[in-house]
């Protein structure tokens, strides 16, 4: 270092001679380098990584918006590298037990391995994360509204290793949910590592969970859509670049990665006809259906097990035996189940048949209808046992399942009643979009997956019909997607209403104003106007000795007598006071307090604590702090 410090002193006098002005700017620029490391080091209190301190120089020397899209470049690269790891595990676990065993072998893994998933996971959950089961897309919502962004580094790999196992042994959910914490948790941990604020953080952690969603389907227009539809809803942001290259990145980490068995990829399919809309129309009705039947068993389901007097084990113990039961009677149910969409896609409905215990019974047309039916019908409930009853999975994979099946169900129905030229495989493609579309409430994500996935852009018609139908039929039951509703009504998330967004950012304990005056209920005249002359505000709060609030005292109402001394005696405290036109507790949220403050029409308002006074609320400091949060928020 000293050697650098010597050319930098020499430098400028040989520069004369002949040392060009570009040569010494780059020399110059790796001994700031060099410098900032020897004092980033000397400085800081943890010693950290020679890549951290790379970042973090070029964080320092990098434009805002340039370091910005570097994060989306290595935000995605690291979560598209997470899902492609999480794929290619499940993957290959299900390729030993399906591939490598006939059924009569099988069944021994139907029987154990759900269970044990779900048991193992719940132990997992219980002694090494301590209970800490927050899980799926509501979680990433939450932290976006309440926490600032900040995701537990924990969740880097905690839904990894819980999926991993849920998942990979049986369990009938999906891993693109886990993926998409997985990756929002790593952009929070990124932005947070390098001090960025809530705005790039939260941009971020949408890169992390876009790239997810990307590397898991192949599919990065499908994971902005994800990302604008559900996560960033009533967030506004003018820079999507880290979006876009976080999605490129995780798209591209899949596809050199996987091979095409792990992708979720359809090759085959046939070339849209409009004479086939009447078939997509049907087709999306009953999807909309569908995907009302699978939320409204889901709700059940976790009703059940909310409700059950049980253990966390014990829950999971009850959960993995009913599951392995639907999957010994149910093949199909067991696990991601992408592989058998591949095969209804192909029209082999007899390969998928061939694995369960229907095999040993007379084959006939009506058969497959009953035996595609109870598949559909017990998907809703196999997914539900397994995430409500302790596992660790989301309803991507489920709902694009039950989509695949429903549609070759409803292309088997039109043949048998003698409909010639029926698009059986762009039904069950189709399809897929329209149960995702219906069940997670994002028409534009179902059809760019299932675009991008299939190849299908000349699909985008019936793909739009059908999702477009199921949506709007879905939004008929229910305004707000189910699994987001209580949250949504508890003001816990952002919702499509700008301007509550920003008041959900504003927290009752900050406004509160503890510096007011108060007096005692049983005081006199003489003592208040003494209390006012040492007092710099016009209200004053009256309680008794338990400190619970009795009324207020507002100056405007005894300015009239407080000059007329002839009247001390004759007034007290309980005489003057006046009851508040509203009361604010502790643990309302701002958007009730603003609500109050309308109702009543007032500027202060007293804060109380279990009945006990804490302080005053004015309008003006709600009003100051939202329009501080506009201005860093629109900024």
């Amino acid at each position: 270092m000293n050697i650098l410090n010597s050319c930098s002193e020499f430098i400028p006098k040989l520069q004369p001679g002949g040392f060009s002005l570009s040569k010494y700017s780059k020399l110059r620029r790796f001994h700031n380098f060099f410098k900032f490391q020897r004092d980033f080091r000397a400085n800081s209190v943890q010693k950290v990584r020679s890549y951290e301190v790379v970042l973090l120089w070029l964080r320092n020397n990098l434009s805002h918006s340039h370091f910005l899209i570097l994060s989306g470049i290595l935000v995605g690269c690291t979560a598209g590298l997470a899902g492609v790891v999480l794929k290619m595990l499940v993957h290959y676990i299900h390729y030993l037990i399906t591939s490598k065993f006939q059924f009569e072998q099988q069944i021994v893994f139907y029987v154990v391995f759900p269970l044990l998933g779900i048991v193992i996971t719940t132990l997992v959950v219980l002694y090494i994360y301590r209970g800490n089961d927050r899980k799926g897309i509501p979680a990433i919502l939450y932290e976006i509204a309440q926490n600032s962004s900040l995701v537990s580094p924990v969740k880097m790999y905690s839904q990894i290793v819980q999926s991993a196992i849920t998942v990979g042994l049986g369990g009938s959910a999906g891993l693109e949910s886990p993926i998409a914490v997985t990756g929002s948790a790593i952009g929070s941990n990124f932005a947070k590592t390098y001090k960025l604020d809530y705005k790039d953080r939260t941009l971020l952690l949408a890169a992390g969970a876009t790239a997810g969603i990307a590397s898991a389907f192949n599919a990065p227009i499908a994971g902005m859509m994800f990302a604008f539809e559900i996560l960033l809803t009533g967030v506004v942001f003018t820079d999507f670049i880290p979006l876009v290259v976080a999605a490129v990145c995780g798209s591209l980490v899949s596809r050199i990665i996987l091979n095409e068995e792990a992708l979720f990829q359809f090759t085959s399919r046939n070339p849209f006809n409009y004479k086939n809309i009447p078939f997509y129309i049907v087709l999306g009705i009953a999807c909309g259906l569908y995907a009302r039947y699978f939320v409204v068993i889901s709700q059940w389901v976790e009703h059940q097990f909310k409700h059950l007097k049980r253990s966390r084990l014990q829950k999971a113990i009850i959960a993995g035996l009913l599951l392995s039961i639907l999957c010994v009677l149910f093949p199909p149910l067991f696990g991601e189940g992408y592989s058998t969409i591949k095969v209804l896609a192909t029209g082999k409905i007899e390969a998928v048949v061939a694995v369960s215990f229907f095999k040993y019974f007379t084959f006939h047309e009506w058969f497959i209808l009953l035996f595609l039916g109870f598949i559909c019908l017990l998907k809703a409930f196999a997914t539900s046992i397994t995430i409500y009853g302790g596992g660790n999975g989301g309803n991507f994979a489920p709902s694009l399942f039950a989509g695949g099946t429903l549609g070759y169900f409803i292309a088997v129905v039109c043949t048998q009643m003698g409909i010639p030229n029926v698009p059986v495989t762009n039904m069950v493609i189709v399809g897929m979009a329209g149960v995702m579309s219906g069940v997670l409430y994002a028409p534009l994500t179902a059809i760019f997956l299932i675009a991008e996935s299939s190849s299908g852009y000349d699909l985008f018609i019936p793909l739009m019909i059908v999702s477009v139908i199921s949506f709007l039929i879905a939004k008929r039951f229910s305004a707000i997607s189910p699994d987001l509703k209580q949250l949504a009504e508890e003001g816990k998330i952002f919702t499509r209403e700008h301007d509550q967004n920003l008041l959900l950012l504003l927290h009752t304990p900050d406004l509160i104003d503890h510096d007011v005056q108060e007096i005692s209920i049983y005081a006199s005249f003489t003592e208040l106007i003494g209390l006012i002359s040492v007092g710099k505000k016009n209200f004053i709060a009256v309680t008794n000795e338990d400190h619970v609030l009795e009324g207020i005292i507002l100056l405007d109402d005894i300015r009239p007598v407080m000059f007329n001394k002839e009247l001390y005696d004759e007034l007290n405290v309980q005489k003057v006071m006046v009851t508040p036109p509203a009361i604010i507790d502790a643990g309302d949220d701002v958007r009730e307090i603003v609500r109050k403050f309308d109702e009543t029409n007032t500027w202060n308002l007293p804060v109380v604590d279990q009945h006990r006074f804490v302080g005053f609320i004015s309008k003006s400091s709600v009003l100051n702090r939202y329009r501080q949060l506009l201005k860093e928020y629109s900024g």
